[in-house]
C-alpha cells in the first residue's frame, strides 16, 4: 500500500456498514485474529476498512496486526461512535482528536500522571495532516477538535461524572482509540481518532442503541471526504 492510502478501524459491525456502502468495491473479508479486514476502493483509491471487535485489546491488537500487513507509512483512523463527555458536547457532533489518552492507567505511585502508561506519552496527539483533511471535510456537519479518552467500561452516569473530575478537558471517551493510538506511537505511524457521539454517557444504554447508527454514518462522512485529500 502507499503512504497515501488509510486503514479505518472501527470496532462494531453497524459502525463498519457506512463504510462499506460507501465504497464502489468491497474485496472479501480476510480474518486475522479476530480482527475482520476488508479492502475499500473510494474514489479510485484502495483503502482497508478493518473490524476490531470492542475493546482495547481487540483495537490495540488489530492496529498492529494491520501494520505488520500493509506497513507502517499508512494512515490510522480509529473509526465510529462515542460517548459524549464536556458540556457543551451533544449526540451528532463529530470529534476529531487532538490528543488521546488511556483513562484507565493509573501508576501515579511511581510518579507518572494519570492516564499515563508507564514508559508511554502523558498522551497521544492526532496527526497535523489528518486534523487538517478532516476539518476541511466538516461542511454539513458539527465537527469539534479535542481531546477523546479511552477505557474498558462503557461510561454511564457514574463513571463519568469520575471521568469529568479526573479528566476534565475530555470531549468524549471510547473504548479502542487509545489503545490503536498507542500501537500508532510506537511504530511511528500517523493516527487519528473521529468518533461521532451517539450517547451522552447515559444511566443506561438505551440512547447508545438509538443513536450508534447515526453516530457511524456521521463518523463515516467525514472519513470517506476526508480521504480524497489524504
Amino acid at each position: 500500500m502507499t503512504s497515501r492510502s488509510a486503514v479505518v478501524l472501527v470496532a462494531m459491525e453497524e459502525e463498519a456498514a457506512p463504510f462499506l456502502a460507501r465504497a464502489d468495491e468491497v474485496s472479501e473479508p480476510v480474518r486475522i485474529g479476530r480482527a475482520v479486514h476488508r479492502g475499500i476502493v473510494v474514489d479510485g483509491r484502495t483503502h482497508v476498512l478493518v473490524q476490531t471487535g470492542i475493546g482495547m485489546v481487540n483495537g490495540a491488537n488489530a492496529a498492529a496486526g494491520a501494520l505488520a500487513r500493509y506497513g507502517d507509512d499508512v494512515h490510522l483512523i480509529s473509526a465510529g461512535s462515542a460517548g459524549g463527555l464536556a458540556k457543551g458536547v451533544e449526540v451528532g457532533d463529530v470529534i476529531v482528536s487532538d490528543s488521546l489518552v488511556n483513562v484507565g492507567a493509573d501508576a501515579r505511585t511511581f510518579g507518572y500522571a494519570l492516564g499515563q502508561v508507564p514508559g508511554m506519552p502523558v498522551a497521544y496527539d492526532g496527526d497535523p495532516e489528518l486534523r487538517r483533511a478532516l476539518l476541511a471535510a466538516r461542511v454539513g456537519l458539527t465537527v469539534r477538535e479535542g481531546s477523546v479518552g479511552s477505557g474498558e467500561a462503557f461510561v454511564t452516569a457514574e463513571l463519568a461524572a469520575r471521568l469529568r473530575e479526573d479528566f476534565p478537558h475530555l470531549l468524549a471517551v471510547d473504548m479502542e482509540s487509545a489503545a490503536i493510538a498507542q500501537v500508532a506511537h510506537n511504530h511511528g505511524t500517523r493516527f487519528v481518532s473521529v468518533r461521532a457521539v451517539s450517547d451522552l454517557c447515559a444511566p443506561d444504554g438505551t440512547e447508545f442503541l438509538t443513536h450508534v447508527d447515526d453516530a457511524a454514518e456521521r463518523s463515516a462522512r467525514l472519513v470517506v471526504d476526508a480521504l480524497a485529500a489524504l
